[in-house]
C-alpha cells in the first residue's frame, strides 16, 4: 500500500568542525548480571545478553521483567509439552509474525518469521496447535478494508502455508478454543465469537454475541471502552474468558485485563468480582497501560500470565512483553501478582534456560533476513532488493526517501544503545542510518556523494559539505532520546561529530498512532544500490 507524507525543502547548514575520539563498537557477546544504575532505569539492574543488550534473567534464580524488551505486543503464548512457544503483533514488518522459544518463560529465544506474504498491518496474531497442527490466526488491516486469515504447519520451525483469507472483517484478536464435544471456535473482539470449520482453515456461519464485557468505573482514566484480546483457559470445570479493556494506549491507566468464567462456551459469564485482576493504577508505575493477557502453565504446574505494557519513560520501545505469577483462589478466581513489575521476581519453577535473544550486530556472514531484518511495509518482490556476500550487504534503493521507500528495520529493546556501520553508495544513491516509526514520523542521517541530509520529524533537508565521498562509517547514538550522529572517512581511525543533534521522545504512538516502535536499521533511496558491511550494535549502560 502507498502513503503519502510530506517531504521539507532541502536546506544549507554546513557540517560542524572537529573530530572527536569515540570507543569502537563491541561486536561480540557480553554476559553477567545487571546494567549499572541510571536515572530512567530508576537504580534497576537487568541480565545481559548479547552486545551488553538486557534481558529478564538476573542469574541468581530471579528475573526482572521485561521477559522480551522493546516491540513484543499482544503476546500470543502456548505450551507444547516441556517447550513454549510466543507470537506477536508485528504491523508492518516484513517477514512478519515471528515464533519465540522458551523453556523456563524467562529465556527467549527467535525461532522464525511465519509470514512472509504481505496481507497488511497484522494485529494480535493468535498460535495454537490442535491435533498435531500448528495455526495461526491473523487479523491483518490496509487502510481500506481489513479481514483475518490463517496459516498453519506441521512444524513450528515451518514452512508455513500461505494465508488463507477467513472472510472475516471488523473483527481483531482472534482467540481459539475448543469446547466439550470438539467444536473449534474464535472468539473475537467485542465480545463475540464464530464456528471454525474442523480443520480451522475456515469460519462457519455468522458471528454471535456471547458476552457483554464487564464496565468500569466512568470517573477512571481510559482512553475508551474497546474490548479485545479475548484469551480462553480452561481449568477445573470453567472456561475463563480473559480481555482487555480501557483502551491500548492513551491515559497510562487505561489498558487493563478483566476476567470471566462459564461451564460452556456459550456462556452465561460470570465476571471476576474483583475485575480488573492487572491494572496501572497511576503514572509512577514502571509499567503503563498493562493489558491483552493470557494465562499459561509453568515448567513445574504453577501458573504465570504473560502480557504486555509501556515501559514508563519510554513509550519509543513499543509494548514490550512482561511475565507476572498467578495464584488460584479457593473461590475457583485467580489474582495476578507482581504489583507493577518494577522489582525482581522468583523464576518459574523447573525448566531450563535457552540462550535468550540474539546478537543484532551482522557481518552479513549469514542470512538474517526476517529473524532480525524486516522491510518496513514491502512491495510484493521487495526481498529481491537484498543481495548478501563476501561480508556485505547490497541493497538496491528505491523510493527518494524513507518516506516513499522501504527502509531494513529491526527490534531492540534497549533505553541508550549505538549502532554503527560502514556504507558505500553509488553515484544516484543517497543512504544512511535511520530511526524509523513510520513513512511520516522518523529521523536519521544519510549522505549522497555530496552532501549529508538530516532526516528530522519526517521531513528531509540538505546540509552540505560531505568530505568523505561515496563511502563512510556512521554512527547513530541513541542515548534514551537524544541521538546524535558521527561520522569517520578513514576507516574509523579518527571521527567526526555531526552539527545536528535531535531529540525522540515524541515519536510514538501517542503522538503518530499505529501501536509500533521507533526502530533502528538502513536505507537506501534513489538509483544505484547501497553497500553496507560490519553493522555494529552496542548496548550503552
Amino acid at each position: 500500500m502507498t502513503r503519502l507524507t510530506r517531504r521539507g525543502a532541502l536546506g544549507a547548514t554546513l557540517l560542524g568542525a572537529g573530530a572527536a575520539a569515540l570507543p569502537p563498537v563491541a561486536a561480540e557477546a557480553q554476559t553477567g548480571l545487571g546494567r549499572l544504575p541510571t536515572k530512567a532505569s530508576g537504580g534497576r539492574r537487568w541480565g545481559k545478553t548479547f552486545e551488553g543488550q538486557r534481558k529478564a534473567d538476573l542469574g541468581n534464580g530471579t528475573f526482572l521483567n521485561p521477559i522480551l524488551a522493546g516491540d513484543h505486543p499482544d503476546p500470543s503464548i502456548l505450551k507444547d509439552g516441556a517447550d513454549y512457544y510466543m507470537t506477536f503483533s508485528s504491523f508492518d514488518a516484513y517477514p512478519g509474525v515471528p515464533i519465540w522459544h522458551s523453556r523456563d518463560l524467562v529465556n527467549w529465544t527467535p525461532v522464525t518469521t511465519a509470514l512472509t506474504t504481505n496481507v497488511g498491518s497484522i494485529w494480535a496474531p493468535e498460535l495454537i496447535k490442535h491435533q498435531g497442527r500448528f495455526y495461526i490466526y491473523l487479523p491483518a488491516k490496509f487502510p481500506d478494508n481489513n479481514t483475518s486469515y490463517v496459516i498453519w504447519s506441521d512444524k513450528i520451525e515451518g514452512p508455513w502455508s500461505e494465508p488463507i483469507d477467513l472472510k472475516l472483517p471488523r473483527y481483531i484478536d482472534p482467540g481459539h478454543a475448543v469446547d466439550a464435544d470438539g467444536t473449534r471456535w474464535l472468539f473475537l473482539s467485542g465480545g463475540d465469537r464464530i464456528k471454525l470449520a474442523p480443520d480451522g482453515l475456515s469460519t462457519v456461519g455468522k458471528p454471535e454475541h456471547v458476552y457483554d464485557p464487564w464496565r468500569y468505573p466512568e470517573d477512571w482514566e481510559v482512553e475508551g471502552f474497546s474490548p479485545e484480546g479475548p484469551k480462553i483457559t480452561k481449568h477445573g470445570d470453567y472456561y475463563y474468558l480473559i480481555t482487555a479493556v480501557g483502551g491500548t494506549a492513551g491515559p497510562p491507566t487505561g489498558h487493563m485485563v478483566i476476567v470471566a468464567r462459564s461451564k460452556s462456551l456459550a456462556g452465561p459469564w460470570q465476571d471476576d468480582p474483583r475485575n480488573p485482576v492487572v491494572r496501572t493504577e497511576n503514572n509512577s508505575e514502571m509499567w503503563w497501560s498493562r493489558g491483552h493477557a493470557t494465562l499459561v502453565e509453568g515448567p513445574s504446574g504453577d501458573w504465570w500470565c504473560v502480557y504486555h505494557g509501556y515501559e514508563n519513560g519510554f513509550y519509543t520501545l513499543g509494548r514490550q512483553a512482561l511475565l507476572a505469577p498467578v495464584t488460584w483462589t479457593k473461590d475457583g478466581w485467580f489474582t495476578v501478582g507482581g504489583g507493577d513489575l518494577s522489582k525482581p521476581m522468583p523464576k518459574p519453577r523447573g525448566g531450563q534456560a535457552v540462550t535468550h535473544g540474539m546478537a543484532l550486530s551482522d557481518d552479513f556472514s549469514t542470512d538474517k533476513y526476517g529473524m532480525q531484518w524486516n522491510f518496513f511495509d514491502p512491495a510484493k518482490d521487495e526481498g529481491k532488493r537484498i543481495k548478501r556476500a563476501n561480508g556485505m550487504l547490497e541493497l538496491t534503493a528505491t523510493g527518494e526517501a524513507p518516506s516513499t521507500s522501504s527502509p531494513l528495520i529491526f527490534v531492540n529493546g534497549d533505553q541508550a544503545y549505538e549502532i554503527e556501520c560502514e556504507i558505500e553508495i553509488d553515484p544516484g544513491v543517497r543512504a544512511g542510518l535511520i530511526l524509523f516509526y513510520d513513512r511520516k514520523l522518523y529521523c536519521g542521517l544519510g549522505f549522497d556523494p555530496k552532501n549529508f541530509v538530516t532526516h528530522q520529524y519526517g521531513i528531509e533537508r540538505g546540509r552540505p559539505a560531505n568530505p568523505h565521498g561515496q563511502r563512510m562509517i556512521m554512527r547513530l547514538r541513541n542515548d534514551r532520546h537524544i541521538v546524535s550522529f558521527h561520522t569517520s572517512g578513514d576507516g574509523g581511525k579518527t571521527w567526526k561529530r555531526f552539527d545536528r543533534g535531535m531529540e525522540v521522545s515524541g515519536y510514538h504512538h501517542n503522538v503518530r498512532g499505529g501501536f509500533m516502535m521507533l526502530k533502528p536499521g538502513l536505507y537506501a533511496a534513489g538509483k544505484g544500490s547501497a553497500r553496507f558491511r560490519n553493522f555494529k550494535y552496542r548496548a550503552l549502560d
